[in-house]
């Protein structure tokens, strides 16, 4: 058996092939290849994007198109503006330079003029008092000046015709009389010459007791030869006799934010009345922390009241109050430049010292300028206590009179 060769059945029927696990997996590698050759001519790279059936490509135009529209609308909102602003631009009457005659001296101002109707003839600057055609006992106090001041002669012709107003103007350039003319002529045309009664029909506040003073000096001295009485009140001294001044009748309030809220919470003063209100020094009111209580006293006057404002500065503070209680269309005058700078028509010197160097220093000032004793000085103190050790140091050194 070993060694005898088997033979196998002869047919003429052809082998059929015969299928093992190793010839089976052979085919389906071959298959495979020929397909990764097949598929490596159809391959092509895409976008992650595309792939994502478009949903991101399509967020991204959209986002685009967003921005596109939104600033195309902003575009167009801001054509739209200026539009409006050049259908609806305030006039502005620019002026050539005047000079002044207040102050220390004659110096070239700008004046700029802005308002609805400033352009009008009735409204041309005056040139002389005489041109206001007021009546003589309301000039009385005009005397002795040759002309008015620019602030004067700009701001008479729009508050004498009732228009609120703003002026922007440094100190001593006749303010007081800038506004306090058109108030008196205000209170004649409404009956109250020489008749006080006890609700005023003149408002005007003031920052500080020392400008109060001045105000008040200047418009008693206006008021008199028409008859007005006027009465100026402040915090640090006795309420009674300026509630005795009050209940007697006047018909011009001076006073400091402070002691006319006092007043009027104690009802000892009614501003029903008041039709003329003027802030001065309106910016450093503010600064000084009284804008709640001017916006308590504003909201006790009468609602059908002409408003003046002055400042030397014109901050968003100051704007927005004037926004609120004054007319929508004020007219605006500005003497120089809005920005804030000392007085260049007075001499200033700063001298930093030590506190005990001080005296003496003020001793050798009153020598140099007050040995003739004719010229006038004034002495600022921070406090209270201070400004009276001055007066008792000055009398025992000088024998002169302090007040």
């Amino acid at each position: 058996m070993a060694g005898k060769k088997q033979e196998l059945p002869v047919s003429g029927e052809p082998l059929a092939a015969v299928e093992s696990p190793m010839t089976d997996t052979i085919e389906k590698k071959k298959k495979k290849k020929k397909k990764s050759k097949k598929n490596k001519h159809a391959e092509v790279e895409v976008p992650q994007e595309v792939v994502n059936n478009g949903e991101e490509l399509s967020s991204k135009e959209k986002k685009k198109k967003r921005k596109r529209e939104e600033k195309e609308m902003e575009m167009e909102m801001e054509k739209e503006k200026k539009k409006k602003e050049e259908e609806s631009e305030v006039p502005e009457k620019k002026l050539e330079p005047e000079a002044s005659n207040g102050g220390g001296g004659e110096s070239e101002q700008k004046v700029v003029v802005t308002g609805k109707g400033v352009e009008e003839a009735k409204y041309a600057a005056l040139t002389s008092f005489a041109e206001s055609e007021l009546p003589a006992n309301v000039l009385d106090c005009c005397k002795t000046f040759q002309k008015p001041s620019p602030i004067q002669s700009h701001s008479w012709p729009f508050l004498l015709d009732g228009r609120d107003l703003i002026g922007i103007a440094k100190t001593g350039s006749g303010k007081t009389l800038a506004f306090g003319i058109p108030a008196i002529m205000h209170m004649l045309k409404k009956n109250k010459s020489g008749k006080g009664t006890r609700n005023p029909t003149c408002l005007v506040l003031s920052p500080t007791r020392e400008l109060a003073v001045q105000i008040s000096d200047v418009l008693s001295e206006a008021g008199e030869p028409c008859g007005l009485k006027s009465i100026c009140v402040y915090g640090g001294s006795s309420k009674r006799p300026q509630i005795n001044a009050i209940r007697s009748g006047v018909d011009i309030v001076i006073g400091t934010p402070g002691r006319l809220r006092d007043l009027i919470e104690s009802n000892e003063l009614r501003l029903s009345d008041v039709s003329f209100v003027v802030l001065d020094e309106a910016d450093r009111m503010l600064d000084m922390g009284f804008e709640e209580p001017v916006r308590f006293i504003l909201s006790k006057t009468n609602k059908v009241r002409q408003m003046v404002m002055f400042s030397a500065t014109w901050p968003i503070d100051v704007h927005k109050l004037a926004q609120e209680f004054m007319d929508p269309n004020p007219v605006k005058i500005v003497i120089g430049s809005e920005d804030l700078a000392a007085n260049h028509d007075v001499m200033q010197i700063v001298e930093v010292l030590d506190d005990r160097a001080r005296d003496q220093r003020l001793i050798a000032l009153l020598e140099k300028y007050h040995k003739s004793q004719k010229n006038r000085v004034l002495v600022f103190a921070l406090y209270k206590v201070e400004a009276d050790r001055l007066e008792r140091f000055l009398q025992q050194r000088f024998d002169i009179f302090c007040s």
